[in-house]
């Protein structure tokens, strides 16, 4: 019994926060770092951004609601919510897996490393596992690539200052997509979550005014969230969404 309970004692705080970044998307300059923001990690379903550009400049999304795709049975069903028709807009609220697979074979191999190389995104390693052929199902899922919040905090810089090598059709659409959440000193917040082998992030950028910053939360799971039934992603987005106001008072 006092084993057990020590190795209770033992057990790490919740969610620990791994990263905080905040710059300003203008300058770059960084206005707060906190913690490990230079270690790579997998970018989870924060990398439907990418695949978000790569998709509306190539023509395979082609507006808020096209392409609907169908759901078949063997698409990956973690969630109840994937289990139904979903078009782009649906895909980025629900953070639909199969959906980005879908539209990441539709662009092809050959296209999707050169997007991934042009947007230096990361390690830029789309392999997948050693001998699973999954690099365009889920290299980004707890696989082969790997970015770190400094490398989140620039890609999402460059997608606000529009310096990716992408049309602006496809700035626009992504921005549509990236749910908004207005918070008090009149932020107006577009983030993605992301969650996946223990981590959890937060990424995108804020809007006030003239001001614009960019930001980057990681987060990582200990023992003690085993058993917590909401997903790490959605905690890092609600932990950093409460905390935004202070925070981008720096």
């Amino acid at each position: 019994m006092l084993a057990g309970l020590l190795a209770l004692a033992a057990l790490p705080a919740r969610s620990t926060t791994l990263c905080t970044l905040i710059a300003d998307a203008g300058s770059g300059a960084v206005l707060l770092e906190q913690g490990d923001c230079a270690t790579r990690v997998t970018p989870a379903s924060t990398f439907k951004i990418a695949i978000s550009l790569m998709g509306y400049d190539a023509g395979v999304l082609r507006d808020l609601h096209a392409p609907a795709l169908p759901f078949v049975p063997g698409y990956v069903d973690w969630r109840d919510s994937w289990k139904q028709t979903t078009d782009p807009s649906r895909w980025m609220k629900y953070s639909v897996v199969w959906y980005s697979q879908q539209t990441v074979k539709a662009l092809g191999a050959q296209r999707f490393q050169r997007y991934v190389q042009a947007f230096d995104y990361g390690n830029q390693d789309v392999a997948g596992d050693p001998g699973q052929h999954n690099g365009m199902t889920g290299s980004w899922i707890n696989s082969s690539l790997r970015i770190s919040p400094r490398e989140q905090l620039a890609f999402v810089r460059k997608i606000v200052q529009r310096q990716l090598p992408v049309s602006a059709r496809a700035y626009d659409m992504t921005a549509a997509l990236m749910l908004a959440e207005q918070r008090p000193g009149g932020w107006e917040v577009h983030g993605k979550i992301g969650g996946a082998g223990g981590y959890g992030w937060y990424v995108g950028w804020a809007l006030q005014g003239g001001q614009t910053r960019v930001f980057a939360r990681l987060i990582q799971d200990g023992p003690a969230d085993a058993d917590n039934p909401t997903p790490t992603g959605i905690r890092a987005g609600e932990q950093f969404l409460q905390e935004i106001p202070a925070l981008l008072k720096q």
